[in-house]
């Protein structure tokens, strides 16, 4: 079950090229047969996104991604040092919907993050952002920032 969120997720046209150009890059990388992953930066205070950063799916799988640790602790430092925060995960879903898998639902980490979903199954990326706590799928608009 999905409910919408009432406030956006607002994220620059730049960024999000960035994230379609980051999920197609590992689907021709791996013959399609990789999901993209990468974090998403911003404010929580205001749901804006202003960076995303790319990282390596350790599982090079195309059902579930992994992000590398070390990228994601390095990425982490970065980002709080110059007065933002992770808020957010990107991931693809190379072959389906951009919708939580029960997969995405479990390893949910934290009830504040934004979760977006990129598809890449109509042969374009199509992004969508949702919130999950306590199992409960919650969509958001993405609005342009």
């Amino acid at each position: 079950m999905t409910r919408e969120s009432s406030a956006p997720l607002c994220v620059s046209r730049a960024v999000l090229e960035q994230i379609g150009e980051h999920c197609i890059a590992r689907y021709r990388a791996q013959n399609g047969f990789e999901e993209a992953c990468g974090l998403l930066v911003g404010t929580s205070a205001n749901n804006n996104i202003t960076e995303f950063h790319a990282v390596d799916n350790v599982a090079a799988s195309a059902r579930i991604y992994v992000m590398d640790a070390k990228q994601h602790m390095l990425v982490e430092r970065d980002v709080e040092s110059r007065g933002l925060e992770v808020i957010g995960v990107m991931h693809s879903h190379t072959h389906s919907e951009a919708y939580p898998s029960a997969t995405d639902v479990a390893q949910a980490p934290d009830p504040d993050w934004h979760y977006m979903i990129v598809t890449l199954m109509n042969g374009v990326p199509e992004p969508r952002s949702y919130r999950i706590l306590a199992g409960q799928i919650s969509e958001e608009r993405i609005e342009p920032a």
